[in-house]
């Protein structure tokens, strides 16, 4: 029987940037006890998402409230017990006030103690680079500077949803309009707060039909966001009118907001399309391609430049609800 592999200890952080006088720079902490220059970041807790552990790590290592942008390179390296540890990486920048809503959504976070982090320094990303303690570091520095380069550090978020798990149609005796989610669709609602704040959703849009309704809300009443419920988001209307629903897409692509839309599975396929027609090369090979799409409660995020030339996705990812 072949032994079981150890398991991967995942962990998240964050390239948080400024520019200065033109000058792109990072926030770098010195933890004593390694007496290394790094990158916030640390462990997720149990049932923690990769980018709401990002945006705790980074505040409570630098005291800085974040909002996450494009995805950057994964490292991973041994532990000496023999696991390997992987750190999911992000470009982000200090929140302002247009993310209030956002920051409203996350608990207080206290600082880390200066036993474990003791300085915190911003610096030109040239001087980051030889700072750095950890060569490897220098490999989401380096794809930082290459997206700053090409005009891709400055993007808004476009968060497609599918609704939780619902009951199932065999077993409802209601209609398609309110069909309700089961409590593991409830659990993966709500495990959608930390990850809808970590990338700053100011904006709401969703099916009206019941399940949808109900996904949003945790994200909704946390945030004190009021949901717009758009009428050509449902099956029934995307069958009638799949032009409708890609007019609604590309509209909030060229917005300049951070939205969350939550829809249902048959009408992914359209959404996808007007992604598609919108993405870089990159950003179009990491679009869910096959049925189902997305897994019931998961979420497409597309992270998008707004330029002269219109509305480009340069990056995608998709999470699912740590519960399940």
């Amino acid at each position: 029987m072949k032994p079981a592999e150890p398991p991967v200890v995942e962990a998240a952080g964050a390239l948080v940037w400024r520019l200065r006088q033109g000058h792109l720079q990072v926030v770098l902490v010195h933890r004593p006890r390694y007496q290394d220059w790094s990158w916030p970041k640390g462990k997720l807790e149990p049932g923690e998402s990769t980018p709401g552990a990002a945006v705790r790590e980074v505040s409570e290592e630098t005291g800085y409230d974040v909002v996450l942008g494009i995805p950057l390179p994964s490292l991973e390296y041994p532990l000496v017990d023999g696991r390997t540890k992987r750190v999911s990486y992000w470009s982000a920048q200090i929140a302002g006030r247009p993310d209030a809503a956002a920051l409203l959504a996350r608990p207080p976070v206290p600082r880390a103690s200066t036993d474990e982090i003791d300085r915190t320094r911003w610096l030109d990303v040239a001087a980051a680079a030889k700072k750095l303690t950890n060569v490897l570091d220098c490999d989401p520095l380096n794809a930082l500077v290459d997206a700053h380069a090409r005009g891709r550090l400055v993007t808004r978020a476009l968060v497609i949803a599918r609704h939780g798990k619902a009951r199932r149609r065999s077993t409802w005796t209601g209609t398609e309009l309110d069909r309700p989610l089961t409590p593991v669709g409830v659990q993966q609602s709500a495990a959608l707060v930390p990850v809808l704040s970590a990338f700053g959703i100011t904006d709401i849009v969703t099916s009206g039909w019941e399940r949808c309704r109900t996904t949003v809300e945790p994200y909704a009443e946390a945030s004190a966001i009021m949901p717009r419920e758009s009428e050509h988001l449902t099956e029934s209307a995307h069958d009638s009118s799949p032009g409708r629903v890609e007019a609604e897409v590309d509209g909030l692509l060229g917005s300049g907001r951070d939205v969350l839309v939550c829809t249902h599975r048959p009408v992914l396929p359209t959404v996808l399309k007007v992604l598609a027609d919108h993405a870089v090369r990159g950003a179009q090979r990491g679009l869910p391609s096959k049925d189902p799409y997305l897994k019931p409660g998961a979420v497409l995020v597309a992270h998008v430049v707004h330029g002269d030339k219109g509305p480009r996705v340069v990056a995608t990812e998709t999470h699912r609800p740590p519960v399940v």
